[in-house]
């Protein structure tokens, strides 16, 4: 039987009531599309990152992260194009309300309606009639604004200033110092993981869509003309991508080899669809038929891009949660002619002079993160509670540490003792209040994937009990060997071969 999804507004509750995420301000009514994590959140969020840090910067030897101002000169957008062109589309009702258009229609249609002008989105609004969401009336103008949130710095005559709408920009204006403090080695690979802020006309959708977020990105800068290959092509040639072609849309998702696909792209492009599609398979857990590379038309993408499949994942509907973007040499080039810096690469050996090409890997972590939630969330009516269901890796904690009986001295005193031991390693939690149903309710609750029960043959034998969350199976494993076990389960060895079976769902 089929697993009804849950809502967004199911999981916001439910996001709240954990600790995860919920609305900036709260005690103060809020602010649209600013929200918090918390602690449980908090951890969640690092667990991502990191796994995202070591799988993506693992790529290549000269791959490193840096980390930039999130307030960037003015002239950084004038090379980019924001201050022009990063703009939305406003749907107007006569009472002023206000919502991106392409959203209203997509609302109202189901489908997308992205890289139209106004006088297109006029007419397509009065085909299909659609109305404001917030008091039914038609929508009767269209006007565009700029997202970003510009900033005045010091006093009297200040410096202007922008928060920045996306990461992307700091790598490219870092590019310089960093080549050449790396000893003009290409390709080189600049990551970020961090803040970037958008105006956005209507946030919806929890943290799906937010005025201030976090993302990861990974800038590669190469040689354009070995775009056609990649050393490590051959490790990824049989695999086969989930894709759904810009003109084929038709067809739905298509599974073809890297091998097939080279034939319709350059092999370092697909080279990295590969790995991304691994990234959130193998790395993620994510299931396979919730996973797809969408590529957007011409008219769809920024015009810079010759190349862009957004990364998609089936939650209520199918939900971008990142993009492989081949940005060619726009943004150096950009910044080149505005800085009047010298932005070019000259290969030793060739003698060849040319500006490096980028192909960006960009991800918004908020997404991924709600996204874990989304797709872990499972409501269990055996156990009357909802367990989340995500790898143990990524889970908030990974272990919780309980006394069998929390008014008897001894077991408490052996619980805290195990409780010690563990936390020097691991993320863990320890609870004495309540039932130990309930107490493994809670941490079902939180994806905690291992429980620990100390009861009273752990006072003679000096074991615990070692519960899992997905089966509720437990083992009994010494307490000597209980770090290396939990280390171990980590890593992916199987659960009932870890200790001894003492019950079995």
């Amino acid at each position: 039987m089929t697993q009804l999804m849950p809502t967004i507004e199911e999981l916001s509750m439910f996001c709240k009531r954990k600790g995860l995420m919920y609305a900036s301000s709260e005690i103060y009514g809020g602010l649209a599309g600013l929200y918090d994590y918390g602690h449980t959140g908090t951890l969640l969020k690092h667990n991502f990152e990191k796994l995202w840090r070591v799988y993506f910067l693992g790529l290549a030897d000269n791959y490193y992260e840096i980390e930039a101002s999130e307030i960037m000169h003015e002239n950084t957008f004038v090379a980019s194009g924001h201050l022009k062109n990063f703009i939305d589309p406003v749907a107007l009702c006569k009472n002023k309300h206000v919502e991106r258009a392409d959203h209203a229609l997509e609302r109202k249609t189901g489908k997308r309606f992205e890289g139209m002008n106004k006088e297109e989105l006029i007419k397509l609004m009065q085909e299909h009639k659609v109305l404001c969401l917030t008091c039914g009336n038609p929508i009767v103008n269209i006007e565009v604004i700029n997202m970003m949130f510009p900033l005045n710095m010091g006093v009297g005559q200040s410096t202007r200033a922008f928060l920045r709408p996306e990461t992307a920009q700091s790598p490219y204006v870092n590019f310089k110092r960093q080549l050449d403090v790396m000893r003009k080695k290409l390709p080189l690979g600049l990551a970020v993981i961090g803040r970037a802020y958008r105006n956005e006309i209507s946030p919806r959708n929890f943290v799906l869509r937010q005025r201030a977020f976090t993302q990861a990105e990974l800038q590669i800068f190469f040689n354009p003309s070995l775009i056609t290959e990649h050393d490590d092509f051959a490790s990824v040639a049989k695999e086969k991508i989930r894709v759904m072609f810009a003109d084929s849309r038709d067809k739905g998702v298509q599974e073809l080899t890297c091998q097939e696909l080279a034939k319709k792209l350059p092999k370092f492009y697909v080279y990295h669809m590969a790995k991304v599609q691994q990234f959130y398979l193998n790395e993620m857990n994510i299931p396979h038929e919730k996973f797809r590379l969408y590529e957007l038309n011409e008219k769809e993408r920024a015009f810079y891009n010759k190349y862009h499949f957004d990364i998609e994942l089936e939650l209520e509907t199918w939900t971008e949660v990142g993009g492989i973007h081949y940005r060619t040499d726009h943004d150096l080039k950009g910044h080149q002619e505005v800085s009047k810096q010298n932005m070019e690469f000259v290969d030793d050996e060739t003698k060849e002079r040319f500006i490096p090409h980028v192909l960006e890997l960009s991800f918004g972590v908020d997404r991924n993160v709600y996204s874990l939630i989304h797709l872990g969330y499972t409501p269990d009516k055996e156990r009357e509670n909802t367990v989340l269901r995500i790898k143990p890796s990524l889970a908030p904690f990974t272990a919780g540490v309980f006394p069998l009986l929390s008014n008897k001295p001894e077991l408490v005193a052996k619980a805290e003792e195990v409780h010690s031991l563990l936390k020097k390693g691991f993320v863990c939690i320890y609870d004495q209040s309540g039932s130990i149903g309930r107490r493994y309710a809670r941490q079902d609750e939180l994806g905690t994937p291992y429980c620990i029960a100390i009861d009273f043959d752990s006072l003679n034998a000096n074991d615990v009990t070692i519960r899992n969350r997905d089966n509720t199976t437990q083992i009994r494993v010494p307490i000597a060997k209980l770090v290396n076990t939990i280390q171990k389960l980590l890593e992916g060895k199987e659960f009932e071969k870890a200790g001894k079976i003492v019950q079995k769902d």
